[in-house]
Parts: C-alpha cells; structure tokens; sequence
C-alpha cells in the first residue's frame, strides 16, 4: 500500500472518530439538559399540584402514628383535578418519606412504555415518569400492582429505592403512601431485594392462588444475596401487594421494594 493511500485511510478513520465524539458528546448534552429539565419539571409538578401536607414533606418520625390514623377521612394534598386537566393519564401519586420519591403515577392507554421515555406532560424526557401499565387496574385493586422508575444517577425518580437495601434505612422506615382523588393508601415495606430481569407481570398469574401464595412466600423468603426483609408481616391471599421496580445500580435484572396494604381510607 502506497503513501498516499495510508494517509487517505487515516483521514478517512480521524473523521469517522471524530464524527463519534461529536455524536457522542451531543447526547450526552442532550442527556444531562433532559435531566435538568427533568428535575425543573417535577419541581414544579410538586409545587404547583402537592400541598406541603403531604406525607413525604413530614420529617417528624411519625409514621406509625400515620400509619394507625382513625380518623374518618384522610386530608389529600394533591390537587388532582388540576392534574389530570393537564394530562388524564395522571392516577396516582406516591410518596415515600425521606426519600426523593414523590411523584404523579401515569399509565398510558396507548403504550405501555410510553411513560420510559416521556414525562407528566407528555414530553420526551430521558427520566421519564413513574408508571404502570395495562396489564393493572388503576385502582390498585389487583392482587400485585407494579410501578416501574428509573434508576437515575441523579438520585431522581426510583433511584431511592435503593437506600431500603441498607439495613437501618429499612428498619426505620416502614411505611410508603399513594394517594388517589379519593383515597389515601397506606403501605408497609415488607421486603427490598435483588430480582431478575422477568416482566413480573407477563410472567405469573396472580388469579391462581398458588402462585400468588408462592409470590407472597418468596416476598418474604427471597432469593437474593442481598436482602431486607420483614417477616413478621402477615401475608395472606387478601393482600395487595404494591412492588416499586428500578435498574440495578450495576449488571442485568431489578432491585424491587415490596409493600402491602395496610390501610385504604377516603379522603376529603
């Protein structure tokens, strides 16, 4: 191969790797402006729709005190109707104290992963939003409801799933809320552990009994090396199980927060 050619293939292999940097650094531009759009967003979601009433905002330590509430009607911090004007996918909120865990829930009813890649508006955003999908009722009535969140390096969206897998967080902190127009929900953590890459969903029949008996067993007996687990909750095929569904924080499968219902009240 002469000189000249050499040069050309050099030429040709520089411009190549250059047009990959600039490509590269484009969509991490785009990338990191999304998540500062992103967290804008929902900052103002929170502050335009989510009373400082709610139960997220509390800091006191009182959850079990939450939690045992008698009283006849809950009050509902989120403003739904205003909401939902905004985009009607909106069903639900969720929060989980000191956590950043305080968003709307959304299921679209035209694309189950809609909401992996757009937020509360509709917009394309790398985040996304907290979502469900179709396969569960909207009503949390189904026997295993899943919401799914990313893992976002910027500590946003699901990625404080990941605190309930240290041990003290976990014992401190029993209890997560969601809340609809007219309910308030009350969820006791009954276990946060490694799970495999399975759409849990699509993979198990929660009609049938034994495998939801099954479900609730290993919930309590999971098969994890690394696992927080409460097992002094009773479990029965009554209960509603709530499980929060993030990336790992390395390698393939899901890190998932279990709760079950403990308490269902309306709210005014």
């Amino acid at each position: 191969m002469d000189k000249e050619k050499k040069k050309k293939i050099l030429i040709s292999l520089i411009v190549i790797f250059g047009v990959i940097l600039i490509a590269a650094g484009g969509y991490l531009v785009i990338k990191y402006l999304g998540l500062f759009q992103t967290g804008e967003t929902y900052e103002k979601v929170r502050e335009s729709y989510a009373s400082s009433g709610s139960t997220a905002a509390d800091t006191t330590g009182n959850e079990t005190t939450k939690a045992e509430s008698t009283s006849a009607a809950a009050e509902n911090p989120i403003d739904f109707k205003s909401l939902r004007a905004e985009n009607s996918d909106v069903y639900s909120w969720i929060e989980i104290p000191d956590t950043n865990v305080n968003y709307p829930v959304l299921q679209s009813s035209e694309d189950d992963n809609f909401y992996l890649d757009h937020d509360v508006y509709k917009n394309y955003s790398f985040p996304g939003a907290i979502y469900s999908q179709s396969m569960n009722k909207r009503d949390y009535s189904d026997r295993v409801t899943v919401l799914y969140g990313h893992n976002m390096l910027d500590g946003s969206m699901f990625a404080d799933l990941h605190k309930f897998s240290d041990k003290d967080f976990f014992d401190s902190h029993k209890y997560f809320y969601v809340y609809t127009p007219t309910r308030k929900l009350t969820y006791e953590v009954v276990s946060a552990y490694e799970y495999d890459d399975r759409h849990i969903m699509n993979s198990f029949d929660f009609r049938d009994d034994k495998v939801f008996s099954e479900w609730l067993s290993a919930a309590q007996n999971p098969h994890s090396l690394y696992s927080n687990v409460r097992t002094d909750v009773k479990l029965d095929l009554n209960s509603k199980m709530l499980v929060l569904s993030t990336c790992l924080n390395s390698g393939d499968g899901r890190f998932i927060l279990q709760g079950v219902l403990i308490k269902d009240e309306q709210t005014k």
